[in-house]
């Protein structure tokens, strides 16, 4: 599954929130006895779409490892009708009791069962639901679709199930539909025949290869698809009619996915067919049914003209994640959800491969540098957890669905490959999965194989990784005769937080190098030095790929800082860029020395190199300037230090490269965010030939002015954005445009905006994360608060767990006592699904905020004052 909500394509806007699968707080996913082991279910399902109900008949293989008079399995939301065991020769018919909370029936029948094969036949009926989880609805303006998400502990809502994802078995499905309407499964479709009355018609499915509850999908509608093929597997993209004229841009990516994963894994995609899916309602970004991988509309369907990079970069991405989960994930499945990062770490590391091979000019592997960056100021927060943990009850699992399990996890992969060399660590996981296949593994067996497959400590690096919360920082001291003293402890960005001395980690630590480009060392809980190779200069974490921050003497840093642009790789200077900003956070550096790096690295030819100092720079502006003379002195910096770079650009051309697009986007947006008088007046004049017309300026660069353009625009922008939000068919455009709604500064509209996403025009999908982008501006923020509290019922109705998690996570852009104080006491009493540790970590980056603003202003102050008087 993947956690993006989406990427916007007028403006890109970051909410990251736990995937929360509950419908009701106290429900709970008791774990099953292992006495009844299924092997096979014969599946026919009857949605009325109309009604929003269905009909199913369901029969189960199973083997009973010992005599019982009960069997007991998974549901919620089902009534069942009857249910029958055929077992040594006799037919029995059982009485049903159902518990809600555990979600779980007990079928009790009147003589005791034998130990060996039976077989169970359910006659049910369900509902299909407005959650966007299950069997449930997703509609248009002109039709309802009935379409299932069953990750994590959902199939039971759809049938009676053994819904946990070690009880793998075979599925027969057959769906009986109205007789205009298709139907899309993990299998090809083996027959479809009249009946069984005029207006129906039955699809039957071939039977699917092993594979885990959760997994399976069916969806039901008028969808339209584009076919491709790739390595003899049939490909499809599909959508709704109006929208299959987007499918291209996909199914050329999903070719090329399959054919690259064939290779590099080492054994063929396992099924004949697999198709993709956008659906207009879907939580998730998108979710790796074997087969039948569902997708949100953006990010799935995508218009190439008027498509900017970074949303051409998130499909790609996102299609790659989910199918790299039909190896890992789906042919091989995790025993239990503690260990759900087996499949969402890999498949995050794993996304950007075949797209980095694909787009050599799109630089990839800056872009996972800067995902790093991210993932270790996530962990270095002062409440964080292990990658493997306690996941016992429904709310547990979900909660896993978190950047450790997908962004953690997928960077100690990259840091164990960067180590270990690409084809080794290849190997390593061809040797993983083929051991394995339509079978479960733990983490055990993954790094075993990788120990046994490199010769190398994986076991105890990966073990003291996943074990344990939190970031490593690297010490470093003397370095001489070849050898550099180093000590570890744990991280926090908070330097009120005092790590514990017994903590420590086993780590490879990758040199830069003179001659091989990098050398690489383990440490290990007891070292206190490692062997250091030639260079003319001490860094730490060649390839940027190290799962840790580094902190070297005053004049190793300086030494560092000296070369930055001629002898780092622009992953190294993302690295060297995060660690600093990292140290200022901890009150170890100041804002001013951070901001001296920033200009180092002013003139660097990457564009998300830029984009990485920047953001703090963002930070700086945001979270610790607090006065608007303090906020102008450095925009004041920013224009003066960026504008000369913007003026040597060249006038854009169809011939740029992506390279040149993105360094001109970002400079645009830096100056237009310090106000450059000259950059605002070209981003209006854009934004409106943008809006004209589309195809008439670079989507890049046009977005992006609208984006300026709509935070300081007018009620006319309002109302033609408003207007492409409800005409367009686009979903990428329709997006852009209702994220841009709550973008205005201007109270009044940004108060509209509020208004319109509580009416039906706004998806429930979509309505929190419109209150979620008025909270991150400043001056409308408080207005915004005020505005949720007062609509408190009619918002909290809208909430599902995810997009409760979003909302919550909103309040964390406050930076003061009273208002942290506020949002505590306001949670305490206004409760949200699923959401306590969202209300926590939202408390904890407030507090954060404070503390580093009391610490470092004066230092801001101090800089700002040295860059007034030209020193």
């Amino acid at each position: 599954m993947n956690l993006r909500c989406s990427a916007l394509t007028f403006r890109v806007v970051a909410v990251s929130a736990s995937l929360l699968a509950m419908l009701s707080p106290a429900a709970r996913a008791e774990r099953l006895p292992k006495t009844v082991i299924p092997s096979h279910y014969a599946l026919t399902l009857a949605p009325d779409i109309k009604a929003a109900t269905f009909t199913g008949l369901e029969t189960i293989d199973v083997d009973l490892k010992e005599p019982s008079k009960t069997i007991t399995l998974n549901s919620a939301e089902i009534a069942f009708q009857s249910v029958t065991v055929e077992a040594a020769g006799k037919e029995l018919t059982a009485a049903v009791t159902s518990d809600a909370e555990k979600e779980e029936s007990t079928f009790t029948f009147p003589e005791t069962l034998p130990a060996g094969p039976a077989t169970l036949t359910v006659h049910y009926t369900g509902i299909l639901n407005d959650k966007l989880r299950g069997f449930y609805l997703s509609k248009t303006d002109k039709r309802s679709y009935a379409v299932t998400q069953f990750e994590s502990t959902d199939a039971r809502r759809a049938y009676p199930s053994f819904d946990e994802p070690a009880f793998k078995a075979t599925f027969d499905i057959t769906l009986v539909i109205d007789k205009n309407d298709t139907a899309i499964s993990n299998a090809p479709i083996a027959s479809d025949t009249p009946g069984p009355d005029a207006n129906k018609h039955t699809i039957k499915f071939d039977r699917t290869v092993k594979m885990s509850t959760y997994l399976v999908a069916f969806l039901v509608g008028d969808f339209q698809c584009t076919s491709g093929e790739s390595d003899g597997v049939a490909i499809r993209v599909c959508g709704t009619p109006d929208k299959v004229a987007l499918t291209n841009y996909g199914l050329g990516v999903a070719e090329w996915v399959l054919h690259y994963y064939d290779n590099y894994f080492g054994i063929h995609f396992p099924l004949k067919k697999l198709d993709l899916i956008a659906i207009p309602d879907f939580e998730a970004g998108a979710m790796e049914n074997f087969g039948a991988i569902t997708y949100r509309e953006t990010d799935l369907l995508i218009d190439e003209k008027t498509a900017t990079i970074e949303a051409k970069k998130n499909v790609s991405e996102v299609i790659a994640h989910e199918m790299a989960h039909q190896w890992f994930g789906d042919l091989v499945t995790m025993q239990w959800w503690d260990n759900i990062w087996l499949n969402e770490g890999f498949a995050t590391w794993m996304e950007t491969k075949p797209v980095a091979v694909m787009h050599p000019e799109w630089h990839i592997d800056q872009d996972d540098a800067a995902q790093l960056d991210g993932v270790l100021n996530l962990d270095a927060q002062p409440t964080t957890r292990a990658i493997r943990a306690k996941a016992d009850t429904r709310e547990e699992i979900e909660q896993m669905f978190d950047g450790i399990s997908y962004g953690k996890a997928g960077a100690v992969l990259s840091m164990v490959e960067h180590y270990l060399g690409e084809e080794t660590f290849r190997r390593g996981v061809h040797n993983y999965l083929a051991a394995h296949e339509y079978s479960n593994a733990t983490a055990e067996d993954f790094w075993g194989a990788q120990t046994t497959t490199s010769g190398k400590p994986i076991d105890k690096i990966m073990g003291s990784l996943v074990a344990q919360t939190g970031v490593p920082i690297l010490t470093f001291g003397k370095a001489a005769d070849g050898r550099i003293d180093v000590s570890q402890h744990r991280f926090f960005l908070s330097p009120g937080i005092k790590p514990d001395p017994a903590q420590k980690w086993t780590l490879p630590v990758c040199f830069k190098a003179d001659e091989s480009g990098a050398s690489c060392d383990i440490l290990t809980p007891e070292s206190t030095h490692l062997t250091l190779p030639k260079n003319a200069f001490v860094f730490a974490n060649a390839g940027g790929a190290g799962y840790y921050r580094s902190t070297y003497t005053p004049e190793q840093y300086a030494a560092i800082v000296s070369n930055v642009e001629t002898a780092l790789k622009p992953t190294e200077r993302i690295s060297l860029i995060g660690d600093e900003w990292a140290q200022v956070r901890a009150n170890t550096a100041t804002v001013g020395d951070y901001l001296n790096l920033v200009g180092a690295v002013k003139n660097d030819e990457s564009a998300t190199v830029l984009d990485a100092a920047l953001g703090s720079v963002g930070t700086i502006h945001a979270r610790i300037a607090s006065t608007d003379a303090e906020r102008d002195a450095l925009a004041a910096w920013i224009r003066s230090s960026f504008a000369p770079a913007y003026a040597k650009l060249p006038a854009p051309s169809l011939n740029d490269t992506p390279s040149a697009i993105e360094m001109r986007t970002t400079l645009f947006g830096t100056l237009a965010a310090a106000k450059d008088p000259a950059v605002l007046q070209q981003a209006r004049e854009i934004a409106g030939k943008f809006l004209a017309d589309p195809s008439s300026v670079d989507p890049n660069l046009g977005q992006t002015a609208l984006g300026i353009a709509a935070i300081h625009g007018d009620s006319a922008l309002f109302d033609k954005l408003q207007q492409v939000y409800e005409t367009t068919t686009n979903p990428g455009l329709q997006e852009g445009a209702l994220r841009l709604m709550a973008s205005f500064e201007d109270s009044a509209l940004a108060r509209r905006a509020l208004d319109y996403a509580l009416t039906p025009k706004v998806r429930s999908q979509d309505a929190a994360i419109q209150f979620a982008i008025v909270m991150q501006t400043d001056k409308d923020r408080p207005m915004a608060w005020q505005y949720i509290k007062d609509h408190w019922d009619a918002i909290h109705a809208l909430l599902s767990p995810e997009l409760g998690n979003i909302l919550v996570g909103s309040t964390s852009s406050f930076c003061s006592a009273a208002e942290r104080d506020d949002v505590q006491q306001w949670f305490a009493t206004h409760k949200v699904a699923s959401a306590d540790q969202g209300v926590k970590h939202a408390i904890e980056r407030i507090n954060g905020c404070i503390e580093l603003r009391s610490l470092q202003e004066n230092n801001l102050k101090q800089w700002l004052a040295l860059q007034h008087s030209g020193q």
